[in-house]
């Protein structure tokens, strides 16, 4: 059964419009990831969702049924927030009961509603104390306790973690994958970090300026994107980009040549027609790449700038020639600044894309 279902959604305030002809279809119990840049309408399209925003055109649908004029109170929906948005003066027992208490439902009921949710996220010790004496992690899980007892059909999350530190982050993605294992809920998640969708999500959707890019596995985004917008935004670094011209065009593939690696020409299978001379980007993940002349490969003279050291690994930042900005991933030998070096480029592993980021290869 689908879970949820979007069907043409748009969404326009007076004449600009922000969410143009969405289709997403969620399975019921899938955990999907709304993920792009600020001001790409994610946000917006989990508020339509919820009922809190109107929808100007299409359907959405929960569970098979319409609720794209419905009421938010009566859509089976639970929302949690960036602000936990929880009563201060409140324990955590009755912040979590609020819902079912406004509801008059029996007190019996919403000790055992409240003791469940509770146990799933180790609150049980907690449920006395006041928020204040919290730390933030707690709080999150406070404010997603109220949503769990409410037995919702939809979870939605609009960037639950931006309040919390690194550490934290880390900590409540944890928590929330394995929330979602031990309920099977259907869940909606919104974030800007490509890192908390590519960890959390079943199916990521990606957007920009309103626009669906692409919806898939997370591996699947990573491995076989559709656009330039896709390949770059997923991936922590995101693929490198490198200009180049289509130097002899053939059936089903092209012989390209990067600006930065001249007379040293390689063979691309492509998925579209290609003609002689046109523009190209060519793109590389920071893992394709090795330090030093490759046999087979493509070798590429840069400057070294500066590595980001993470221990075992590195994330090494180099200039090409023309000024192209590149971050190579280094296991072993570490370069130093200024140091000029070369790179060898795996040509099986490069996506070309046409001028106006189109997927060639």
């Amino acid at each position: 059964m689908s879970g949820i279902k979007l069907t043409e959604v748009s969404k326009s305030f007076g004449a600009f419009k922000v969410i143009h002809g969405v289709d997403i279809e969620i399975e019921q119990g899938e955990f999907a990831v709304f993920v792009g840049p600020s001001g790409c309408g994610k946000s917006t399209l989990l508020r339509m969702i919820a009922g809190l925003e109107e929808t100007s055109g299409g359907q959405i649908s929960i569970e098979n049924e319409d609720v794209t004029h419905r009421e938010a109170s009566k859509r089976g929906v639970a929302m949690v927030f960036q602000s936990y948005a929880l009563y201060p003066h409140l324990s955590v027992f009755e912040n979590m009961a609020f819902s079912l208490s406004i509801a008059k439902r029996p007190k019996a009921e919403i000790q055992q509603k409240v003791k469940a949710a509770a146990d799933i996220l180790r609150l049980t010790d907690y449920l006395q104390h006041k928020p204040s004496q919290l730390s933030g992690g707690q709080r999150q899980r406070v404010a997603i306790g109220r949503a769990i007892v409410r037995e919702p059909r939809v979870f939605l999350f609009d960037e639950p973690l931006s309040n919390l530190d690194a550490e934290l982050r880390v900590k409540m993605r944890m928590e929330i994958a394995r929330l979602h294992r031990q309920i099977g809920a259907t869940m909606v998640y919104v974030t800007h970090d490509q890192v908390e969708a590519m960890t959390l999500a079943d199916k990521i959707v990606v957007l920009k300026d309103g626009v669906v890019q692409q919806v898939g596995a997370p591996l699947d985004l990573y491995r076989d994107p559709q656009n330039m917008f896709v390949a770059g935004f997923i991936g922590s670094p995101g693929m490198n980009f490198l200009k180049g011209k289509v130097v002899a065009a053939g059936q089903g593939s092209a012989r390209i040549e990067l600006d930065d690696a001249p007379g040293q020409p390689f063979d691309l299978p492509t998925r579209a027609p290609v003609e002689n001379g046109a523009p190209v980007h060519v793109g590389v993940r920071p893992e394709h790449i090795g330090l030093g002349a490759g046999e087979g490969g493509v070798t590429l003279p840069v400057t070294a700038e500066f590595t980001e050291e993470l221990g075992g690994t590195g994330y090494l930042h180099v200039l090409t020639a023309t000024g192209a900005e590149m971050t190579v991933e280094c296991r072993e030998s570490r370069p130093q600044p200024k140091e000029k070096i070369s790179l060898s480029l795996r040509v099986p592993e490069m996506l070309a894309f046409d001028a106006e980021g189109r997927r060639l290869s």
